[in-house]
Protein backbone atom coordinates (compact mmCIF):
# COMPACT_ATOMS: atom_id res chain seq x y z
CA UNK A 1 0.00 0.00 0.00
CA UNK A 2 1.34 3.69 -0.68
CA UNK A 3 0.46 7.16 0.23
CA UNK A 4 1.92 10.18 -1.34
CA UNK A 5 3.57 12.21 1.08
CA UNK A 6 2.21 15.77 0.21
CA UNK A 7 4.22 18.25 1.98
CA UNK A 8 7.09 17.08 -0.25
CA UNK A 9 4.96 17.27 -3.32
CA UNK A 10 4.42 21.34 -1.91
CA UNK A 11 8.33 21.82 -1.73
CA UNK A 12 8.81 19.94 -5.19
CA UNK A 13 6.54 22.45 -6.81
CA UNK A 14 7.95 25.14 -5.50
CA UNK A 15 10.94 24.26 -6.24
CA UNK A 16 9.75 23.80 -10.10
CA UNK A 17 8.23 26.92 -9.93
CA UNK A 18 11.66 28.41 -9.27
CA UNK A 19 13.25 26.08 -11.94
CA UNK A 20 10.51 27.45 -14.24
CA UNK A 21 10.82 31.35 -13.45
CA UNK A 22 14.97 31.55 -12.97
CA UNK A 23 15.76 28.53 -15.21
CA UNK A 24 13.33 28.06 -18.01
CA UNK A 25 13.72 31.62 -19.74
CA UNK A 26 17.26 31.17 -20.26
CA UNK A 27 17.05 27.95 -22.12
CA UNK A 28 14.01 28.60 -24.28
CA UNK A 29 15.39 30.83 -27.92
CA UNK A 30 13.27 34.32 -27.81
CA UNK A 31 11.31 33.44 -30.86
CA UNK A 32 10.09 30.45 -29.17
CA UNK A 33 9.19 32.15 -25.82
CA UNK A 34 5.71 33.32 -27.02
CA UNK A 35 4.77 29.37 -27.97
CA UNK A 36 5.75 27.33 -25.15
CA UNK A 37 3.98 28.20 -21.91
CA UNK A 38 5.53 25.56 -19.47
CA UNK A 39 3.93 24.63 -15.75
CA UNK A 40 6.21 22.49 -14.03
CA UNK A 41 3.43 22.95 -11.45
CA UNK A 42 0.60 21.48 -13.36
CA UNK A 43 3.04 18.06 -13.81
CA UNK A 44 3.36 17.76 -10.35
CA UNK A 45 -0.64 18.23 -10.27
CA UNK A 46 -1.14 15.32 -12.51
CA UNK A 47 1.42 13.41 -10.75
CA UNK A 48 -0.18 14.25 -7.04
CA UNK A 49 -3.75 13.14 -8.69
CA UNK A 50 -1.98 9.85 -9.98
CA UNK A 51 -0.44 9.20 -6.35
CA UNK A 52 -2.84 10.92 -3.72
CA UNK A 53 -5.80 11.08 -5.16
CA UNK A 54 -8.47 13.64 -6.98
CA UNK A 55 -9.32 15.80 -3.48
CA UNK A 56 -5.73 16.00 -2.64
CA UNK A 57 -4.77 17.13 -6.36
CA UNK A 58 -7.94 19.56 -6.75
CA UNK A 59 -6.67 21.33 -3.87
CA UNK A 60 -3.16 20.73 -5.14
CA UNK A 61 -4.02 22.77 -8.70
CA UNK A 62 -5.83 25.01 -6.94
CA UNK A 63 -3.26 26.78 -5.13
CA UNK A 64 -0.91 26.61 -7.63
CA UNK A 65 -2.77 27.72 -9.95
CA UNK A 66 -3.69 30.33 -8.19
CA UNK A 67 0.17 30.99 -7.61
CA UNK A 68 0.65 31.16 -11.47
CA UNK A 69 -2.14 33.28 -12.18
CA UNK A 70 -0.62 35.97 -9.15
CA UNK A 71 2.95 35.84 -10.43
CA UNK A 72 2.48 35.28 -14.56
CA UNK A 73 -0.49 36.08 -15.92
CA UNK A 74 -1.77 39.58 -14.70
CA UNK A 75 -4.74 39.79 -16.83
CA UNK A 76 -7.51 37.95 -14.53
CA UNK A 77 -6.74 35.85 -12.00
CA UNK A 78 -8.36 32.35 -11.71
CA UNK A 79 -8.32 30.75 -15.16
CA UNK A 80 -5.15 28.77 -14.26
CA UNK A 81 -6.00 27.97 -10.55
CA UNK A 82 -9.88 26.82 -12.14
CA UNK A 83 -8.02 24.62 -15.24
CA UNK A 84 -5.55 23.03 -12.67
CA UNK A 85 -7.93 21.93 -9.77
CA UNK A 86 -10.66 20.52 -12.63
CA UNK A 87 -8.12 18.71 -14.74
CA UNK A 88 -5.96 17.79 -11.74
CA UNK A 89 -9.55 16.49 -9.74
CA UNK A 90 -10.41 14.84 -13.50
CA UNK A 91 -7.22 13.09 -14.08
CA UNK A 92 -7.79 11.70 -10.39
CA UNK A 93 -10.97 10.56 -11.14
CA UNK A 94 -10.49 8.86 -14.28
CA UNK A 95 -7.29 7.31 -12.64
CA UNK A 96 -9.15 5.94 -9.81
CA UNK A 97 -6.06 3.67 -8.32
CA UNK A 98 -5.76 1.94 -11.68
CA UNK A 99 -2.58 0.02 -12.71
CA UNK A 100 -0.32 3.42 -13.74
CA UNK A 101 2.11 3.17 -16.38
CA UNK A 102 4.13 5.11 -17.95
CA UNK A 103 2.47 5.53 -20.79
CA UNK A 104 -1.07 6.13 -19.28
CA UNK A 105 0.69 8.81 -17.24
CA UNK A 106 2.12 10.48 -20.63
CA UNK A 107 -1.16 10.10 -21.76
CA UNK A 108 -2.92 11.88 -19.24
CA UNK A 109 -0.43 14.43 -18.98
CA UNK A 110 -0.61 15.45 -22.49
CA UNK A 111 -4.20 15.12 -22.61
CA UNK A 112 -4.55 17.29 -20.03
CA UNK A 113 -2.05 19.93 -20.80
CA UNK A 114 -3.83 20.49 -23.80
CA UNK A 115 -7.15 20.74 -22.15
CA UNK A 116 -5.99 23.20 -19.39
CA UNK A 117 -4.50 25.70 -22.29
CA UNK A 118 -7.23 25.59 -24.19
CA UNK A 119 -10.07 25.74 -21.45
CA UNK A 120 -7.25 29.27 -20.17
CA UNK A 121 -7.78 30.28 -23.87
CA UNK A 122 -11.48 29.98 -23.98
CA UNK A 123 -11.73 31.71 -20.95
CA UNK A 124 -9.83 34.73 -21.96
CA UNK A 125 -11.73 34.61 -25.06
CA UNK A 126 -14.99 34.69 -23.02
CA UNK A 127 -13.63 37.56 -21.21
CA UNK A 128 -12.45 39.33 -25.06
CA UNK A 129 -8.63 38.94 -23.53
CA UNK A 130 -7.18 37.68 -26.75
CA UNK A 131 -8.66 37.90 -30.47
CA UNK A 132 -6.77 34.87 -32.03
CA UNK A 133 -8.78 32.15 -33.74
CA UNK A 134 -8.77 28.29 -31.75
CA UNK A 135 -6.97 26.58 -34.14
CA UNK A 136 -4.10 29.19 -34.42
CA UNK A 137 -3.45 28.75 -30.97
CA UNK A 138 -3.90 25.10 -30.60
CA UNK A 139 -1.40 24.79 -33.13
CA UNK A 140 0.87 27.85 -32.20
CA UNK A 141 0.85 27.35 -28.47
CA UNK A 142 -1.03 24.17 -27.28
CA UNK A 143 0.83 21.31 -29.31
CA UNK A 144 4.17 22.97 -28.35
CA UNK A 145 3.38 22.93 -25.09
CA UNK A 146 1.77 19.76 -24.79
CA UNK A 147 5.08 17.94 -26.60
CA UNK A 148 7.11 19.82 -23.70
CA UNK A 149 4.85 18.77 -20.93
CA UNK A 150 4.94 15.27 -21.93
CA UNK A 151 9.00 15.14 -22.28
CA UNK A 152 9.30 17.01 -19.23
CA UNK A 153 6.69 14.58 -17.40
CA UNK A 154 8.75 10.97 -19.10
CA UNK A 155 12.13 12.85 -17.47
CA UNK A 156 10.21 13.80 -13.69
CA UNK A 157 7.78 10.51 -13.13
CA UNK A 158 10.38 8.06 -11.93
CA UNK A 159 12.46 10.39 -9.29
CA UNK A 160 9.09 12.15 -8.41
CA UNK A 161 7.19 8.48 -7.95
CA UNK A 162 10.36 7.79 -5.52
CA UNK A 163 10.65 10.94 -3.93
CA UNK A 164 7.03 11.37 -3.13
CA UNK A 165 5.91 7.79 -2.42
CA UNK A 166 5.58 5.96 0.98
CA UNK A 167 5.37 2.50 1.06
CA UNK A 168 2.77 1.47 4.72
CA UNK A 169 3.43 -1.95 5.14
CA UNK A 170 -0.33 -3.81 5.31
CA UNK A 171 -1.15 -5.95 7.89
CA UNK A 172 -0.81 -9.17 6.03
CA UNK A 173 3.09 -7.99 5.47
CA UNK A 174 3.90 -6.56 8.99
CA UNK A 175 2.57 -10.80 9.98
CA UNK A 176 5.01 -12.19 7.59
CA UNK A 177 8.06 -10.05 8.96
CA UNK A 178 7.13 -10.91 12.59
Amino acid sequence: MTKIRINRAIVAALILLLIQTAVVPWLIPSAWSGRLLIHFSFIMTVFVALLGGRHRAFLFGLGFGLLEDMLFYGHMIGPYAFGMALIGYLIGLAFDRRLNTLAFVLLLTGVGSGLLDMLVYFIYKLFSLTHLGASFVFYWQVLPTLLLHMLVALALYLPSRRFLVRHIASRSEEAEGV
